[in-house]
């Protein structure tokens, strides 16, 4: 029998972690990624660009780090360097089709009704069937020429989350980027793809304004700082303060021994959890309280959170849970003394002729350059993909992260999965999970249950994240939940989810990549 043809569409780190593992077990994994070089939103980023976790969590499980690299949050040519070598060892390069954009992706060999008729995923609750193919349309990036169509038996959706289509905030009429005459709007994302020697001229001795305090929001802010200093300080505009840790040591305790071992699941409400777990929870959560406080406490005396108005109303837990924390930009704080940097809390603002004016105030705020640091619309990339409406309707949600069987199967669509739409503590790890996971579903370890079984495992984890993070219900995110979800991989695999030798060990020692790096 031939061995079937898995199509991966994208190049960045999920990308390469499926076509690993895929092809270790015998399938035939055709890449294809739209820019000339692998690394996904790695390849285009900003100078000042590092690492949100410590490299110990963002690394592959069976390819260490090279001790040359000491840092804890190594910059971004270095997490280049990483992932490349990644590559290079497991000879993955040869499986990629560089500068091939996928427009579009077609599910042959089933019609609507047979979709809404199923049970079982796919009929079966198996990975392939051999009626059903997936025809993917492709284009050269640098031309648009159409190349020729290529037909695989299995999809996997490596498209990321965090890249591509922006998401800009609406306004009122006359409110929008039109009014602003003083000077230019870019989403951060059309920031990010200009060369550093270009970028830094952009926002040389300009009046810059940001919009958003996470990630992007704060990169930029000290990318504007450190370039133009306070003789033309950067405006950052936010509407809530969330948690930005100043390191992953809060108080000299690693936050592995908080949030990443296996006593911080007992912590938490989980999904189908036994009555005895769920009354454990709630005689523990006095702890839970307690591990919150202890970062909470530990960056506001670090950072003097009171002294700039930048404590946050919700708890450090509903952060997490939300995955809306973030590490924070060595200095910043120093800038927004120096005046370097400007902090502006609003609910909202509009665009005028000057720049922007924000809710509350009556003047504007002048700018030369304004940043949008608002976000992207992943879900509209997965569901343009598709030529049928009908899968279209499926992908399409009020959240940017839809709703799936062990955050990467859809109930409904048949032979595709999705890799890179979930958020934790470390994005790799989790791909990488997911991806060990995927290559055994395919090879034949185990069957998915019914669609109905699915849907019930889906809301179950909605109930509990939405339990923890309140108005920001993120339900990609499973940041508080990592070992549990583990656990539910590990499981389905055939495989021990204790994976620490001794009781007290897998109770207390934070799990790691490395923990899992073989059966």
């Amino acid at each position: 029998m031939e061995p079937k043809k898995v199509a991966i569409i994208g190049a960045g780190v999920s990308g390469l972690v499926a076509c690993k593992f895929t092809l270790s077990k015998g399938f035939i994994p055709i890449v294809f990624e739209a820019r000339g070089d692998i690394g996904g939103v790695w390849t285009e980023t900003l100078q000042t660009t590092a690492l949100q976790t410590p490299k110990k969590l963002y690394e592959f499980s069976d390819f260490p780090w090279p001790k040359s690299v000491t840092e804890d949050f190594p910059k971004y040519d270095k997490v280049v360097d990483y992932i490349k070598s990644y590559a290079d060892h497991f000879g993955l390069l040869k499986h990629i089709r560089f500068n091939t954009k996928v427009q579009s992706i077609d599910c042959e060999g089933c019609s609507d009704e047979e979709l809404e008729g199923w049970t079982l995923w796919g009929g079966t609750g198996e990975a392939f069937s051999e009626r059903r193919k997936w025809r993917i349309n492709v284009v050269d990036a640098r031309t648009n020429v159409p190349l020729e169509e290529v037909v695989v038996d299995f999809v996997i959706l490596c498209i990321g989350r965090f890249s591509d289509v922006p998401n800009i905030p609406e306004f009122p009429p006359n409110g929008g980027p039109e009014a602003f005459k003083a000077g230019k709007v870019l989403h951060s994302l059309q920031y990010s793809a200009l060369d550093f020697d270009s970028a830094s001229n952009l926002i040389k001795d300009k009046q810059v304004t940001v919009i958003g305090f996470q990630k992007s929001g704060l990169d930029l802010a000290m990318e504007c700082a450190n370039v133009n200093g306070p003789k033309k300080p950067c405006t950052v505009v936010y509407r809530t303060a969330h948690w930005t840790i100043p390191d992953f040591c809060p108080w000299g305790i690693p936050i592995g021994f908080l949030y990443m071992n296996r006593f911080s699941q007992l912590l938490i409400h989980k999904p189908g959890e036994s009555f005895l777990l769920y009354l454990l929870a709630i005689l523990l959560s006095p702890i839970r309280w307690l591990f919150s406080k202890i970062v909470e406490t530990h960056v506001m005396k670090k950072h003097r959170l009171s002294k700039y108005g930048m404590v946050p109303d919700q708890s450090f837990l509903q952060d997490m849970s939300s995955c809306l924390f973030a590490t924070l930009p060595e200095k910043l704080y120093e800038k927004v003394d120096e005046g370097s940097i400007i902090l502006k809390k609003s609910p909202s603002f509009v665009f005028c002729e000057e720049g922007i004016m924000i809710e509350g105030e009556t003047k504007p705020i002048p700018s030369d350059l304004v940043i949008l640091a608002t976000g992207f619309r992943g879900d509209q990339k997965l569901k343009q993909i598709f030529t049928s409406s009908t899968l279209r309707d499926y992908m399409t949600f009020h959240d940017p992260a839809v709703p799936m069987y062990r955050l990467c199967i859809h109930p409904r669509i048949p032979q595709l999965a999705v890799v890179g739409y979930s958020e934790s503590a470390s994005n790799l790890f989790t791909s990488e999970m997911r991806c060990r996971w995927l290559a055994e579903f395919l090879d034949g370890t185990f069957k998915l249950p019914s669609i109905k079984e699915m849907e019930k495992d889906i809301a179950e984890w909605d109930k509990c994240i939405k339990l923890y993070s309140g108005p920001y219900f993120n339900r990609g995110c499973i940041a508080t939940w990592h070992v549990c979800y583990c656990d539910q991989l590990c499981k389905d695999m055939g495989w021990n989810p204790n994976r620490k030798k001794g009781f007290l060990a897998d109770l207390f020692l934070p799990y790691g990549p490395a923990d899992y790096a073989s059966p």
